[in-house]
């Protein structure tokens, strides 16, 4: 199955539901959520969107050289934990340089995999799961990964953290980033699968 299939026709993980945003975001004139300096527009695609934020020009090289932009431009509905140029810092740089040669297509369509599910859900959904599980909640992504998604704090103070297979714990740093395919969820840390 394509990785366009298994996007597809992923089961839905969350649910449908409104909501506030959990962390504060810079807003443009226009009430448009900024990341990266630029502002998001909602009637523009993630790929779209992303592509005009100085601070994830690392996840759109990736997505490019993963052959993914036809597929995140697509319909959806999406949601994609998008991590940071910062995050992608974190990782060994000679790994990520490997990882972006065409013979890693595969695997680095793997990786960024981790990072979507193939619905629309917003902060408020994520938590109402967590409440409804007794404090966690897993989510498989369309790259088969399981995240364990927790929160702490109250109200304006809410934080929501994401637990990859290795153990590593990637935290929202922006919430409910709206576009026309799906939300966005800005992540200071990269999930990566099991080893």
């Amino acid at each position: 199955m394509s990785m366009k299939s298994k996007m597809m026709t992923a089961a839905a993980v969350f649910a449908l539901s409104s909501g506030a945003a959990i962390a504060e975001s810079h807003m443009s004139a226009d009430g448009n959520p900024m990341v990266g300096g630029a502002e998001m527009l909602p009637d523009m695609t993630i790929v779209e969107n992303a592509s005009n934020a100085e601070n994830l020009t690392t996840l759109v090289a990736a997505v490019q050289a993963a052959g993914l932009v036809d597929t995140l431009s697509g319909e959806g509905p999406f949601t994609v934990f998008a991590p940071t140029n910062d995050a992608f810092a974190k990782l060994d740089q000679d790994q990520v340089a490997e990882l972006l040669k065409p013979e890693n297509q595969a695997a680095l369509a793997e990786i960024l995999s981790c990072h979507v599910v193939a619905a629309d859900a917003n902060s408020t959904a994520i938590m109402g799961m967590i409440e409804n599980d007794g404090g966690m909640h897993p989510v498989t992504t369309v790259g088969g990964c399981v995240l364990n998604v927790e929160m702490s704090g109250q109200g304006d103070d809410t934080v929501i953290t994401l637990t990859d297979e290795r153990g590593q714990v990637a935290t929202v740093t922006q919430a409910d980033v709206f576009q026309s395919n799906g939300v966005v969820h800005v992540i200071d840390t990269v999930v990566l699968p099991a080893e």
